[in-house]
């Protein structure tokens, strides 16, 4: 029997497997003990009181509501920008691909600063803003805007190669048959991309609820009304506040196993075909 011209030697494999073992375990397993040994180091009590008391409790809810505005509007937008550029050619295509990407080329902070540039007191839209007591920033829709660009990309950018894949010759049998072209998307397109969405929701998801830079720049650190739980965890981290810091981080820290877990779920979903359905049995 020939050998496979790929097959690397068993010592070749063990090197490799232990070097990605101790990556691994260097820079997640270790780090992520150390986060719930320090939350944990007091006491469930102490534990239990660093995550409820009412700053901890204001920060949690900010950055639930955050995603729970920021994702929905980003899906919306990501469906309908991959539909757009997968299944129909138009003037500016590129340009939308690059704007779409424009997020993951710019630091958070910039983007920050940006929105600073825009609704800030000497800002573009400012004065109006004043005249009509209307707040952006240091408020929760400057949180949500800043969200919301830093997560834009996830969901378009998982669906345009996936529905650029598929191509568009069971969309186009709908429509000779004479389904409407939203009738369409409900019972083809999506059914067929359904995974893949999920996917990036979940990605973009985590991504809202961890984001740094472009919030920090946008709430004020104003305690108890726009801190975040990443925000919340610096100052408790610059009060020396260890253990609640790494209290609240751990929150952040199970959200994050549980945003993996729910990714792994999916991609083995995604690699997984569907069942054909059944044939009906015809009795004779």
């Amino acid at each position: 029997m020939n050998r496979p011209a790929l097959q690397d030697p068993v010592w070749v494999r063990a090197t490799l497997l232990l070097l990605a073992l101790g990556f691994v375990t260097l820079f997640l397993l270790i780090p992520l003990a150390a986060v719930f040994s320090e939350a944990l180091r007091k006491g469930w009590d102490a534990y239990l009181a660093a995550i409820t008391e009412p700053d901890a409790v204001a920060a949690i809810r900010l950055t639930l509501t955050a995603a729970a505005i920021a994702v929905p509007l980003n899906l919306v937008f990501g469906v309908s920008a991959a539909w757009a550029i997968a299944k129909f050619e138009f003037r500016g295509k590129s340009l939308l691909l690059t704007l779409i990407d424009l997020p993951f080329s710019v630091s958070p902070v910039i983007s920050g600063l940006i929105y600073v540039l825009l609704f800030g007191a000497q800002g573009w839209f400012g004065p109006w803003l004043r005249e009509h007591d209307i707040k952006i920033l240091f408020a929760v829709p400057g949180i949500v805007l800043a969200s919301i660009f830093v997560t834009f990309p996830f969901v378009a950018r998982e669906l345009i190669p996936l529905m650029q894949a598929q191509g568009n010759e069971e969309e186009e049998a709908a429509l000779v048959l004479g389904a409407s072209g939203w009738r369409s998307f409900w019972r083809v397109t999506l059914p067929n991309i359904k995974w893949g969405l999920l996917y990036g929701v979940i990605l973009c998801n985590a991504r809202a609820m961890g984001e740094f830079g472009a919030v920090s720049v946008v709430s004020g650190h104003i305690r108890g009304e726009t801190n975040t739980m990443p925000l919340h965890v610096e100052i408790l981290y610059n009060e020396y506040n260890f253990v609640a810091a790494f209290a609240v981080a751990s929150l952040l820290a199970l959200l994050a196993l549980l945003t993996l877990a729910l990714k792994t779920l999916v991609e083995w979903r995604m690699r997984r075909p569907d069942p054909l359905p059944l044939e009906p049995h015809h009795e004779h």
